[in-house]
């Protein structure tokens, strides 16, 4: 038969206990417990100072774990999708000037969902920021009617 660890542990919890029963049964007294009142707050204070540590290290894994993406490296690369300029029109109404890479858009936003009014001239390719055109300018070019 192969010896497993398992039954190792099991013989040896045997011997323990055998040990410890003789040790009993012979009457031997078990030593008391000695010690002043200062060593039993001591005691306490490392038992608190333990549990404020365990707590204290739970805390931070929870906290890490939510907040992982703050951690994380991230590359030196700019959004694709960016919301340029945003005018509120009244109440839950909004006009948005979304660019996407080069592309740009114009949105409105109601109650009723989300639609496309036009889109705008692209941002030249070699520009990192796409120039904002003033909002002013971007609306007069959405209103005016195509020839």
């Amino acid at each position: 038969m192969r010896d497993h660890p398992l039954h190792w542990g099991w013989a040896g919890l045997g011997l323990f206990l055998c040990g410890a029963e003789r040790t009993l049964a012979q009457g031997a007294a078990l030593p008391a417990a000695t010690g002043s009142v200062s060593d039993l707050g001591f005691s306490a204070l490392r038992v608190m100072g333990s549990l404020v540590f365990v707590l204290a290290l739970f805390l931070a894994g929870v906290w890490c774990f939510r907040n992982w993406q703050r951690l994380a490296v991230h590359q030196c690369r700019s959004p694709k999708l960016n919301i340029l300029e945003v005018k509120s029109l009244g109440h839950r109404h909004a006009l948005y000037l979304v660019a996407y890479e080069q592309q740009r858009i114009l949105l409105s936003s109601s109650p009723t969902g989300v639609a496309l009014i036009t889109h705008l001239p692209e941002a030249e390719p070699g520009e990192t920021s796409p120039a904002v055109p003033s909002f002013a300018q971007t609306l007069r070019h959405a209103l005016t009617p195509r020839a």
